[in-house]
Formats: C-alpha cells, sequence, structure tokens
C-alpha cells in the first residue's frame, strides 16, 4: 500500500507544477507575444512491488519538461510608430549584457540617446548586428513591411528579423526574451512582414485555460482522496494485525 501513496505523491507533485504553468499562462494572457505553455508529463517505472501474487510493476508520474506553442497571435493596432508586429514566424533580434536574445514581443521606444530599444532599454539589432538610432529630428519614423526603417528620405537601417530551424533550442530568460541554448544559429527571414504601430498578442486562450485549470484541481484533490483512503487502508489494517497478536 506504500507503493500507491508513492505513486500518488509523484502523480500530485506534477499536477503542481502544471497548475503553476496554468496560472502563469492565464496571468501573461494580456502580455505581448508570450506563448502558451504546458507541461510534459511521462511514467518512470520504480522497483516492483511485492504482494502476494508476486511482482507488480509500479510506474511513478514524472515532469520532463515544458513545451511551448509558438504559433503567432493576432495583431493589434497601437498608433504607436515605434511598436512592431511580426505576421507568421520570426523573431526580433535584442543585445543584452548577457548576449543575444529573441522576442516576439516588439513595444519598442526610443531612449534619450536615439536608440532603438525595448522597454527594459536593451538594443535592437539591425540586420548587420548593429544598433539602430533613431534622430528626432529628422521627422517622423517610418518602417517598412520588410522592416527597413526610414526617416524622410534617409533608410536609417532595417530591423533583423531572424527565424530557427528547429524553436527547441529557445529558453525563456525574463523579460519576454528568449535564449539560444544550442549550437544552431539563427538565419535572416527575409519573408517575414513586419507591422508598424501593431503589436501582437498573447496566444493564450483563457476559456481554454481556465477549464484547464479546474480539471488540474479536481484530479489533485481526487489524487488526495485516494491517498486518504489508502492511507486509512493501511492503518486498519495495522490495528487488526494488533488485535490478532
Amino acid at each position: 500500500m506504500d507503493n500507491a501513496l508513492y505513486v500518488g505523491l509523484s502523480r500530485q507533485m506534477t499536477l503542481r507544477r502544471e497548475l503553476d504553468i496554468v496560472a502563469n499562462n492565464i496571468a501573461n494572457a494580456d502580455t505581448t507575444g508570450f506563448k502558451v505553455e504546458s507541461l510534459l508529463v511521462k511514467t518512470e517505472p520504480g522497483a516492483p512491488a511485492r504482494t502476494l501474487d508476486g511482482p507488480k510493476p509500479v510506474k511513478f508520474a514524472l515532469d520532463v519538461g515544458v513545451a511551448r506553442d509558438f504559433s503567432p497571435g493576432s495583431l493589434h493596432n497601437t498608433a504607436a510608430p515605434l511598436d512592431l508586429g511580426i505576421e507568421g514566424p520570426g523573431f526580433f533580434k535584442i543585445s543584452t549584457a548577457s548576449g543575444e536574445r529573441y522576442t516576439r514581443d516588439g513595444h519598442f521606444r526610443m531612449d534619450d540617446t536615439g536608440r532603438l530599444v525595448t522597454q527594459a532599454g536593451q538594443s535592437v539589432l539591425d540586420e548587420g548586428g548593429g544598433e539602430i538610432t533613431l534622430d528626432p529630428q529628422k521627422g517622423p519614423v517610418s518602417i517598412a513591411a520588410d522592416g527597413t526603417i526610414s526617416q524622410g528620405s534617409e533608410r536609417i537601417g532595417k530591423v533583423a528579423v531572424v527565424k530557427f530551424d528547429s524553436l527547441s533550442a529557445l529558453s525563456k530568460s525574463g523579460d519576454n526574451l528568449f535564449r539560444n541554448t544550442s549550437n544552431q544559429q539563427p538565419v535572416a527571414l527575409p519573408t517575414a512582414i513586419v507591422h508598424q504601430s501593431m503589436l501582437e498578442n498573447s496566444n493564450v486562450n483563457s476559456i481554454t485555460e481556465i477549464s484547464r485549470m479546474i480539471e488540474v484541481n479536481r484530479a489533485y484533490e481526487s489524487m488526495a482522496k485516494m491517498m486518504d483512503s489508502t492511507a486509512e487502508l493501511s492503518r486498519r489494517s495495522v490495528e487488526r494485525m494488533g488485535r490478532a497478536q
């Protein structure tokens, strides 16, 4: 009976982790460019349980990572000239103190020195890997569908949009950024379509995630009841054995 408790506990641990992930999805339903996540769970065999009928296989629940759905969210208009949204696949390339990072969050601004930066002040990189510097004296900023930035008749630069052959190379890095955790190198995406004054919505479906939260809570409660029943059965068995002696 102890095996049932251990198996139940392993499942409860994965359910708690899944609940955290679902809650995080719901909390980020309005975060620009956020990608919905789900828990990956597998069973792992343990030492066979010894019973009167011989060894019985025991399998424990184990979380093995987080899956991320990179499907694009819808775009909405913001009227802010430095807001950018990517239609289809691709990522903006960002320079940080820890190295290059990648994001779908195009909520950019101009800092005191004229650089195009994220809301956290990290530089947005151009196709050559350099910073993009704007001049307020040169007039309104115009950004074409291919990412080319112009002020008046002058070409300022081109926002880099890159892709990865395998998105499994990307891991969350904070500030709505991803880092490359593999040897895979990003490549330019010349077919990318960039929309000025638009931002990408999260691809979280709030109704789906709330339903998932309810299901996880019910599964956790059901597992807790099963474990309580098993523990109570074990206690009664011990009491009966004690009376028999």
